[in-house]
């Protein structure tokens, strides 16, 4: 079955039409790591460390591995319009949520609870790449970059680990300390 990308103007209709994400608490809804280039695993239960960041995720097999680019946070309501039936895995993010990541109410520095996990927002901007484009269409890499949505962060954040613990689909992702 061939995927059909959405144009532009009805991405745009459709991402407009979402209802606003909980601003102080929602929940992870897919943990992800990417043990290779173009793998993908959906574990039940990750680990989240200051040295490795996601367990089992390539990162930290990196030379001179970037704190700052540690963990990518995404919407799942925003990865769910955008893959229009594809696999959310699919985007590499590592965390999928339902939670508001706008510049607004996670500034840098805002510190999270993801789980039993600390974490804190960077200022290391996470944009779609190359491979954005290939999956999903140049175009949606283009709205999301907009002008018009880049104060929300639609193609999300990162986030570093502070203190050391668990998440999994279903927990709870909490606003402890905005910026």
């Amino acid at each position: 079955m061939e995927t059909v990308h959405l144009s532009a103007a009805t991405l745009i209709e459709r991402l407009e039409a979402l209802p606003p994400a909980p601003r102080d608490a929602g929940r992870v809804v897919l943990v992800v790591s990417r043990p290779a280039v173009g793998e993908r695993r959906t574990p039940e239960r990750c680990a989240l460390s200051v040295e490795g960041g996601v367990d089992g995720d390539r990162w930290a097999a990196r030379e001179n591995p970037v704190r700052a680019s540690q963990v990518t946070v995404m919407r799942a309501d925003v990865a769910g319009v955008i893959a229009n039936g594809q696999p959310l895995s699919l985007f590499g993010d590592n965390l999928l949520v339902e939670l508001d990541l706008s510049a607004e109410n996670l500034p840098d520095r805002t510190r999270l609870r993801i789980g039993t996990a600390l974490c804190a927002v960077t200022p290391k901007p996470h944009n779609g790449c190359a491979k954005f484009g290939a999956r999903f269409g140049q175009h949606a890499r283009d709205v999301l970059s907009s002008e018009r949505f880049a104060s929300w962060r639609l193609r999300g954040l990162h986030v570093e680990v502070i203190e050391p613990g668990e998440t999994s689909p279903g927990d709870r992702i909490e606003v402890l300390r905005h910026g």
